[in-house]
């Protein structure tokens, strides 16, 4: 798939946008959605509350179940041909949760949803929506959704990437216009954060607070594949004339210029990746020179999803496409390395990678790869990271002037 039809799409359209960027003030929304049942709601949330909806254009990646898919290829949309993700139903002896895993209808169609009603069809009929549909058994996790939302934009002034369970606070568009704008490096500025989580039956607008920056980071050597996790630090006391710069960009919510795509094209080599796109994406646009700041002010919430919700999760169905619990970790376990051999990992080197012949993984990494602006290693010192040779890791330390905020 990337060889293919991807990369020579790319190529095409190096080093330069693939549509001339409008300076109008338009925004561009990037949602990866994965059988999400808060798709719609996040849509109206949108557009309910930016000040300029006329300007907010959606690119929508809508990864559903839609059926049982036949050997013909045709899908059977009858009777409840889907699953759940893992159900909590109780408790056992031991007190540990027992879960299972239901039959259900197919997942509802959070666009059509939000197309149909009289409110909103102006916008879909005027194609500020733009869908790209895809069945959940070819879904190749959020990395890969995000790379091909990335080709639903059309032109427009900013690119803004967020998860498809949110909501926002009024004139949010305006807002995080005024902050880009208020950074000192803009243009080449990308604002980004953890936003807070909301629950439902809280209401739907979005109680403005200070905002958070990410200022931490942390590799935790029991996971399956270890690699940086970033996480946030200390918040905006709300009396500061500028917002200040971090060394993070969170993958669920970053607002940048369209010209970001440019110089850090989204990555079609890293399938099943969850982990790891965060420090790849962090890395790749410093090292192009861009800053990353974090928002003097919350302006989007976002639903956290504990596992115990029972919500389908894509490594849930690669297990159970490839019928191995686990396949997605065991996937990933090679394709993380061409993350990690960006990223200075002492077990993803060149020659490692070649004694286990995985060279595949490194195809075309120069053109998705760090800038040269600045270095890998002038970045590793900004952010705070060495390496830990002992257990082949990176390690983070406290990063004092991203908790202090004095880098403007």
């Amino acid at each position: 798939l990337a060889r293919k039809p991807l990369v020579p799409f790319d190529k095409a359209y190096r080093n330069k946008p693939v549509f001339p960027i409008r300076e109008d003030d338009s925004v561009f929304l990037s949602l990866a959605s994965f059988r999400e049942h808060l798709l719609a709601d996040t849509l109206q949330y949108a557009f309910d509350n930016a000040k300029y909806p006329e300007k907010l254009f959606i690119g929508a990646v809508v990864q559903n179940c839609f059926g049982k898919v036949n050997e013909d290829g045709s899908i059977d949309a009858s009777g409840k041909p889907c699953k759940t993700g893992r159900q909590v139903i109780g408790k056992n002896k031991k007190g540990q949760d027992q879960t299972k895993v239901s039959d259900v209808e197919i997942d509802k169609n959070g666009i059509e949803d939000f197309c149909k009603q009289d409110k909103y069809k102006k916008y879909c009929e005027s194609g500020q929506i733009r869908v790209v549909y895809v069945h959940e058994t070819e879904s190749l996790g959020p990395a890969m959704a995000r790379y091909h939302a990335s080709k639903l934009w059309g032109g427009e002034t900013y690119y803004v990437q967020t998860d498809s369970h949110l909501q926002f606070a009024v004139e949010w568009d305006e807002k995080y216009r005024d902050e880009f704008k208020a950074a000192k490096s803009t243009p080449k500025v990308v604002l980004s954060s953890y936003p807070p989580g909301f629950s439902p039956g809280n209401g739907n607008n979005v109680h403005e607070s200070p905002g958070a920056r990410l200022c931490f980071c942390e590799t935790k050597v029991e996971d399956p594949n270890p690699i940086i996790r970033i996480n946030t630090g200390s918040s905006y006391n709300g009396s500061e004339k500028y917002p200040t710069q971090i060394p993070f960009i969170a993958a669920g919510f970053f607002f940048t210029h369209a010209e970001f795509l440019v110089d850090v094209p989204f990555d079609p080599f890293i399938p099943w990746c969850f982990m790891g796109e965060e420090i790849a994406l962090s890395m790749r646009a410093w090292t192009h020179g861009w800053d990353i700041y974090a928002p003097r002010k919350n302006l989007i919430a976002h639903q956290y999803r504990p596992g115990r919700m029972g919500l389908p999760k894509f490594w849930g169905t690669v297990g159970r496409l490839y019928g191995r619990p686990g396949m997605n970790t065991k996937l990933q376990g090679s394709v993380i390395k061409r993350i990690k051999n960006m990223a200075g990992y002492p077990d993803a080197t060149l020659e490692k990678i070649r004694e286990e012949k995985i060279e595949f993984i490194m195809e075309d990494l120069e053109h998705y790869s760090l800038g040269d602006k600045r270095s890998r290693d002038d970045y590793l010192k900004f952010s705070g990271i060495s390496v830990d040779k002992k257990h082949d890791a990176l390690q983070c330390e406290r990063i004092v002037w991203c908790n202090q905020g004095t880098k403007e």
